[in-house]
């Protein structure tokens, strides 16, 4: 039987950080978008940023201000079936997280990024 992707492990510039089920990576580099003119379609080139979605969880003595670094850094994304994902650019996007009380204190994070490196286990 083969496997297939379960488990995607975040590591943030070197510290491993704990995700829920459900983190998602959209692999950045150039896409083709679709240029209607006349009576024909073109295409045009433009780049797309990687962006990597995770949710994560407050624990028990842990500084929630850890998480929210304004810097750039080194984004692993670690799949279970051996690709690991390296985005060397990274940052967290958009509005400091929002932490939700009551369902395990859930941290939702973005990252965006150039394009990532693949190396396969």
């Amino acid at each position: 039987m083969t496997q297939v992707l379960g488990i995607i492990d975040i590591v943030w510039n070197g510290r491993t950080i704990p995700v829920e089920k459900g983190a998602t990576i959209r692999l950045g580099g150039i896409k083709n978008t679709g240029v209607a003119y006349g009576r024909g379609v073109g295409r045009a080139q433009e780049y797309q940023g990687t962006e990597v979605n995770a949710v994560t969880n407050l624990e028990r003595g842990q500084r929630a201000t850890d998480l929210f670094d304004a810097e750039e850094g080194e984004l692993q994304v670690v799949c279970d079936t051996g690709q690991t994902f390296v985005i060397n650019d990274a940052f967290l996007e958009g509005d400091r997280p929002v932490i939700t009380g009551g369902e395990g204190g859930k941290i939702p994070l973005k990252w965006m990024g150039g394009t990532p490196e693949e190396i396969l286990a």
